[in-house]
């Protein structure tokens, strides 16, 4: 199948399988290496990306079902060379540990910090359940999102 997909603000249209899934399309059609690929499960949350501005398990999307969509992911969070708030938070707190939850934790961060521009460390808890690492018990991760509220700069265009 054909598909046209926007995909941090440029378009894309590729021929598909209609059995693959939104992260190996970003991966192996478009390169975007960022997105992780754990589980294939829905459980570990390292592929998370936005679909038309809703955070999703790219695991979980067959890549036709973006068709006509808009997507973002972690490749899409920095405006040039100036990092969004919550790259620089996990680069200051040091959020980034092995590096392989990452992703999904900042796409998962951004959004809530989107909408929720100084939340509580339960909050950011809160909105982070649904993704694992296996570095720590994610105060790292936790402290780089409350630095990127801190800044000022929750909110992003």
């Amino acid at each position: 199948m054909q598909i046209t997909v926007t995909v941090n603000g440029d378009e894309y249209t590729a021929d598909v399988e209609p059995r693959l899934l939104l992260v190996h399309f970003l991966r192996d059609k478009l390169g975007l290496t960022g997105t992780h690929w754990g589980c294939d499960t829905s459980n570990c949350g390292v592929c998370v990306v936005w679909l038309d501005g809703t955070p999703v398990k790219s695991c979980t999307v067959l890549a036709v079902m973006a068709d006509g969509h808009a997507v973002r992911t972690v490749e899409g969070l920095a405006d040039g060379a100036t990092l969004d708030p919550v790259q620089e938070g996990f680069v200051q707190c040091h959020g980034l540990q092995c590096g392989f939850c990452t992703p999904g934790m900042m796409m998962t961060a951004r959004w809530l910090l989107d909408h929720n521009p100084d939340p509580s460390e339960d909050e950011i808890r809160e909105a982070i359940s649904g993704q694992s690492c296996r570095c720590t018990g994610y105060e790292n991760i936790v402290r780089s999102v409350r630095w990127a509220a801190q800044q000022g700069q929750g909110v992003r265009p």
